[in-house]
């Protein structure tokens, strides 16, 4: 079959590689959709310590069951599902307190386990075991489907923010990530969200997507006396880092209200320490969130919001490729800036 696989370094190969059997405890699943994450864009750009070299790549997938082994009873041949990717051991004090994420053992799909980027994937045992495996609606497309992972993502972020009535939120970031947080900070009952972007292609498709968000560039703007006059003063109740700027970490915390909080949502590559000003943090009372992955009861909560039609992410797909032109995806991503490119194998 064919897949996109990384060879260490900065190097990916389009290549065949074995296709997965199942064996008595999988799954395999045909893959229908896999979408481009931004740790996945990262990692084409910088490289990556973290995933493992001769692994298949792509964590954002939907796929078709077309094989079981016997042990497996969770799926049927043909379900559809998606697979949230952070998988925890169940024995570690995180798992048993039902954050999986924050496993002591984490694996997770295109880092440690072969992944979406391919015809076909095996979902290993662990990942059944621990529920990760969610069946997609009929309502759903294969391509909505695949968007479900990065937006459980901004669920578990904004479960930390308790974004509430009459909240000022400001987002640093316009992207897929940064418009979903918008997207669920409005529907939350945020008075104002206000976008910070420096590029004016994505600040425009930003504000055609999510309608109502203020939209500051801070190259031609004053971002804090901006912020400062649309929060009459007080500054934002939550701050969103949803972009890779250490930058932006110190600009959150400077437009934070007193008792605001924040949530480093965007990793940093490489040197990732001396941002935060620890006796603002300290005298503002302010809190500060991380946030990693997400859980499968998070995954299964978005995909049943996509099925209602509370959260619309088909307009967010702005391109479909075809696994042999997966590079190109990337490149596009790189020089145009798209807001979502996804696979089709």
């Amino acid at each position: 079959m064919l897949a996109y696989v990384f060879e260490g370094d900065k190097k990916f190969t389009l290549k065949e590689m074995p296709r997965p059997i199942a064996k008595k405890d999988t799954f395999v699943i045909k893959v229908k959709a896999c979408s481009i994450c931004g740790t996945d864009f990262r990692a084409f750009i910088h490289g990556s310590t973290k995933i493992e070299h001769g692994l298949i790549v792509g964590h954002e997938a939907c796929g078709e069951v077309v094989e079981k082994g016997e042990l497996v009873n969770e799926v049927e041949i043909g379900d559809r599902v998606t697979v949230a990717p952070a998988i925890g051991c169940g024995t570690c004090y995180s798992c048993i307190q039902g954050h999986p994420n924050m496993c002591d053992n984490l694996k997770s799909i295109g880092f440690q386990y072969d992944g979406g980027f391919a015809e076909y994937m095996e979902v290993p045992s662990q990942a059944i075991f621990m529920k990760n495996v969610n069946h997609v609606s009929d309502n759903i497309s294969d391509e909505e489907a695949a968007l479900a992972e990065p937006i459980a993502c901004v669920v578990n972020a904004q479960e930390y923010l308790n974004i509430k009535k009459g909240d000022y939120v400001a987002i640093f970031g316009s992207g897929f990530i940064g418009c979903m947080h918008a997207e669920l900070a409005l529907a939350s009952g945020a008075e104002k969200v206000i976008m910070v972007e420096i590029s004016k292609v994505r600040a425009d498709e930003a504000k055609l997507l999510v309608p109502g968000i203020i939209m500051i560039d801070p190259l031609n703007q004053d971002l804090y006396r901006e912020v400062e006059r649309l929060t009459d003063g007080r500054g934002v109740d939550v701050a969103i880092t949803a972009c890779s700027v250490g930058k932006v970490q110190q600009d959150a915390l400077r437009i934070a209200a007193k008792r605001g909080r924040i949530s480093l949502f965007g990793g940093i590559p490489g040197d990732a320490t001396g941002f935060l000003d620890s006796n603002a943090i300290h005298y503002r009372e302010l809190s500060i969130h991380g946030v990693h992955a997400s859980s499968p009861e998070q995954n299964k909560k978005v995909l049943a919001m996509i099925a209602s039609g509370e959260i619309n992410v088909k307009k967010y797909i702005t391109r479909i490729y075809p696994l042999e032109e997966i590079a190109s995806a990337f490149i596009a991503i790189q020089k145009e800036g798209i807001m979502k490119a996804v696979i089709k194998p």
